[in-house]
């Protein structure tokens, strides 16, 4: 059974010894490629520099995620990381208001669309982190699905924690829905639910390492290794084996980020 975990922080891991050992962790529990998520400069690069470390294991993303609203972004070293051959995606980026006002929230928004537009012109798929904005998420995706010159696939919701209609509204315009650890916990019965509503051909399973560890691992430091904890309740909630789910996701993964079968 060979899994891909498609959003790993390998920078939230430690430095580069205890991002090793996780990685071998990871090979031993089946876990054989990885997407590694950049966001702003420095991560980027680090996930650049791994992904040039384990060709055809390890492959990057680059974008300006939604903490660098209200800056300048350096739009230009953003284009060059994306021409990296490394980089498949263009991500994370995306909207949260959890903590955020109106003021604050309408430079999530302009910075998000900034995004979208150059990853249009890229032709790069998107890997999309949505917290409480649901609507505006929504609004802004449609569009960009809409645009040409948009990826086909054109992306990824990632920790997906919304209900059924939302993730209906997602797979009509093309996206894939991602599962985090979240899945697993206790109090998480209605993204079961959807789970079981969502195409096969449309799951991906992730770690967001190092948050979010999955049931027994919870309140520890996740790893990409805790993502067949992801794939087993997935193929629980389905009524699937879950040798058919690893298979299922690494295949979708594969296509979302233009990869050969590995």
């Amino acid at each position: 059974m060979r899994l891909f975990d498609t959003h790993v922080h390998l920078d939230g891991l430690g430095g580069a010894q205890e991002i090793e050992a996780g990685l071998a962790r990871a090979r031993d529990a089946g876990v054989d490629r990885i997407l590694a998520v950049g966001g702003r400069p420095e991560a980027d690069e680090t996930a650049l520099e791994w992904a040039q470390r384990y060709p055809g294991s390890i492959f990057a993303s680059a974008g300006c995620d939604r903490d660098q609203a209200g800056r300048s972004p350096d739009e230009a070293g953003l284009r060059t990381r994306l021409r990296r051959t490394e980089c498949v995606a263009l991500g994370e980026i995306g909207l949260d208001y959890h903590y955020h006002g109106p003021e604050e929230r309408e430079a999530q928004r302009e910075l998000f669309e900034r995004m979208l537009a150059i990853a249009a012109e890229v032709h790069q798929p998107v890997v999309i982190h949505s917290r409480e904005a649901d609507d505006d998420t929504l609004t802004a995706l449609r569009a960009f699905a809409a645009r040409p010159g948009a990826p086909s696939p054109p992306g990824v919701l990632h920790c997906f924690t919304g209900g059924e209609a939302f993730a209906e509204a997602l797979v009509d315009i093309g996206f894939f829905i991602s599962f985090s650890g979240i899945i697993t916990f206790r109090n998480a019965e209605a993204l079961r639910a959807a789970a079981k509503t969502i195409p096969a051909e449309r799951l991906l399973i992730e770690t967001d390492t190092p948050y979010l560890a999955p049931v027994p691992h919870r309140g520890k430091r996740n790893e990409p290794a805790h993502v067949i904890r992801v794939a087993e309740t997935l193929a629980e909630q389905r009524g699937s084996r879950v040798e058919d789910i690893a298979e299922q996701t690494r295949c979708n993964a594969e296509r979302l980020f233009g990869l050969q079968g590995g």
